[in-house]
């Protein structure tokens, strides 16, 4: 029989990308939908459907439409209408939730936590009422971080009063556990969503929307299988690693995948000189084009670091400018791209001021530009404090651009340390401070002097394979699981 999948999530490329998830819910459903085509095993495919809201920022011109149903949902004031339209992607079905919910000219996420959490857990429970009015009985839910764990935890609360939903397992991805869904009390109240009171949960968790969906989902996937086991740790549990520990043997990491057509060097419309890993000649035309743009010295043998990145602590672009000062001794050149926390943009501001024959900061938001870095730059330099799992790694790599970063998440996992063996593929160090970050440049700074080991490490490098693939049939593997267990009531997962 067909596997019914209904994906939620608050964004998806291309019709709304503020971040990686957007990433994610634009790829991973496509993926699964191909890869269960035309048959797999004893099913008959996987018929998956994507659900995100009408944002004001999505482009209707750009798609073809149809309305499909009108409904309401309650509160405890009036109830709220919801309009739902369809599209396709690449014959995936799309839906799109709009609504005074989710008003016309306010951004995908705001700074006002309580008007994020009311518009997000309205967007949830319409995604789950949706199903029932297109009488579309999901064998699966799949829901993306906080935005979407409403859906979770209202379909645990109703599942046995309503009958429709009875065989519906549940499944959540966490992206990045410690956005918990802060000021949603108010908003689960509203919708008549009472707080939990289970006590494993930590008193000030059971009316936030994460917790309440990592409490009562049938399983819980984290980004990474390295990121699966920090979040139960004080370091990276977010005060909630002693109850993950009691729902630890129904969590496991998946690794993000990359879309591996749009990341391509030797298509990248972006790249001034596109090349292939059989022949990476041009890749100095793209090093020195960097160079002359950005008016660092034209010299080859000068290694180009580069950083493209978010600027804020969570991805440890403070622990840069004291590390690159540790290194004047050695000939680098940096061009540091991304915008974000005042206070960090300042500090990459003063690291080129002290540094202007070394140092470029481009404070500003430039995908095409990335592109050329990826293409140019001789390392890419990622400390980040903790990184779920990370896609600039896997960009990294795939463009021969060798990473430097932190031995945490799915960094961990998608780089091999240089040991000068036949698997390493880039840099690895354990502490999240200035030092730690510096000794690593230094070690890629000193086998970069032997360009023969560089260009084995970058072919490994281009060589990995972190299509969605991969990804798309554990997913699928997990589907089968807990639609069994579901089914047969035999689901032991909390």
């Amino acid at each position: 029989m067909m596997l019914k999948v209904l994906f939620l999530a608050s964004e998806a490329d291309p019709f709304i990308k503020i971040g990686g998830l957007g990433d994610v819910a634009g790829s991973l459903p496509q993926a699964i939908r191909a890869l269960s085509q035309p048959t797999r095993g004893a099913s008959e495919g996987v018929d998956i459907r994507l659900v995100i809201p009408l944002h004001s920022a999505f482009q209707r011109d750009q798609y073809d439409l149809q309305h499909v149903t009108s409904f309401r949902i309650p509160n405890i004031k009036d109830p709220i209408p919801a309009d739902v339209f369809t599209t396709e992607l690449n014959s995936l079905p799309v839906y799109l939730i709009d609504s005074p919910a989710i008003p016309p000219d306010t951004p995908v996420y705001s700074s006002d936590w309580e008007f994020d959490a009311y518009k997000y857990t309205f967007f949830s429970l319409a995604a789950l009422r949706l199903t029932r009015e297109l009488n579309w009985q999901p064998d699966i839910l799949h829901a993306n971080d906080w935005h979407t764990s409403p859906a979770v935890y209202s379909l645990s609360l109703n599942r046995e009063n309503i009958p429709f939903y009875r065989n519906t397992a549940t499944l959540l991805s966490v992206h990045n556990l410690p956005y918990l869904g802060v000021g949603g009390s108010s908003a689960l109240n509203t919708f008549g969503l009472p707080p939990a009171s289970d006590p494993r949960l930590p008193e000030w968790a059971r009316q936030l929307p994460l917790p309440l969906g990592l409490l009562t989902a049938d399983y819980i996937v984290a980004v990474s299988p390295t990121y699966a086991k920090e979040i139960l740790t004080p370091e990276f549990g977010s005060g909630l690693h002693e109850f993950l520990q009691t729902r630890a043997n129904s969590i496991s990491g998946i690794l993000n995948g990359l879309d591996i057509d749009r990341w391509n060097p030797a298509k990248d419309s972006f790249v001034l000189y596109p090349y292939h890993i059989n022949d990476l000649t041009a890749r100095k035309s793209n090093k020195a084009a960097l160079q002359q743009e950005f008016g660092l010295i034209l010299d080859e043998h000068i290694p180009l670091l580069a950083m493209v990145n978010r600027m804020d602590y969570q991805k440890g672009v403070d622990l840069l400018p004291e590390a690159l000062r540790l290194i004047t001794d050695q000939p680098w050149q940096a061009i540091i791209l991304g915008t974000g926390l005042p206070e960090v943009e300042q500090s990459i501001s003063h690291l080129e001021q002290n540094f202007p024959d070394r140092v470029r900061a481009i404070l500003r938001f430039d995908a095409p530009l990335s592109h050329r870095i990826y293409a140019g730059a001789d390392a890419l330099l990622i400390p980040s404090r903790y990184e779920p799992c990370g896609l600039v790694q896997m960009i990294a790599m795939r463009y021969g651009c060798i990473p430097i970063a932190r031995a945490t998440g799915g960094l961990r996992d998608t780089i091999f340390d240089f040991k000068k063996s036949n698997r390493s593929t880039g840099f690895l160090f354990s502490d999240p401070t200035s030092e730690a970050l510096t000794t690593a440049i230094r070690r890629a700074l000193s086998a970069y002097n032997d360009q023969s080991a560089w260009h084995a490490l970058q072919k490994r490098g281009m060589s990995q394979d972190f299509s969605w693939e991969h990804s798309a049939d554990q997913y699928l593997e997990l589907y089968d699981i807990l639609v069994s267990a579901r089914v047969n009531n035999e689901n032991n997962f909390t």
